[in-house]
């Protein structure tokens, strides 16, 4: 989900464990040469999906790497499956609570909740949470609670060495 710390976890390993570091709303932002609100606000959500799901396969073309998705990859286009067959994948699971207060100071970057206020962005956040579990369950690894920590992603990276 968004504001769960896949960018400050993707970070997190990447130095940890000296690997390529991607985050895909960056790198479509780089080739489309324009924000993700600006993209969702010209071609509409569906257009984002197609470019986020083709920029997701070029990653294939790196060795070994870790990424940060946006909190709606995995539910478009079989991108879970993708990633499934292509690597680990673990879902960063924190509480609405969690979120929200994550991201209240973040709405205006982020098209999909840039106009909600808390009551709604709230509502929000549990409906898609919702709507995107199946998903979610898919990936390979599930960190939540205590286990969401550096010790949490060491133990499942040990297991595949």
């Amino acid at each position: 989900m968004m504001g769960a710390g896949k960018s400050y976890w993707k970070n997190w390993l990447s130095k940890k464990y000296s690997l390529r570091g991607y985050d895909l709303d960056f790198l479509i932002e780089a080739m489309e040469e324009q924000t993700i609100s600006e993209i969702f606000e010209t071609e509409g959500e569906d257009s984002f999906r197609k470019k986020e799901a083709a920029m997701l396969r070029l990653l294939k073309q790196s060795k070994t790497f870790v990424a940060a998705t946006g909190g709606g990859t995995p539910c478009f286009h079989n991108n879970m499956d993708w990633m499934n067959q292509q690597g680990i994948t673990i879902w960063i699971d924190e509480p609405v609570s969690v979120l929200m207060e994550r991201l209240q100071a973040e709405k205006s970057h982020r098209p999909l909740i840039s106009n909600l206020s808390d009551v709604e962005l709230e509502a929000f956040l549990q409906q898609k949470l919702n709507e995107r579990k199946s998903f979610y369950i898919e990936a390979t690894h599930h960190l939540q609670g205590k286990n969401l920590s550096e010790s949490g992603f060491k133990k499942i990276l040990q297991s595949y060495a």
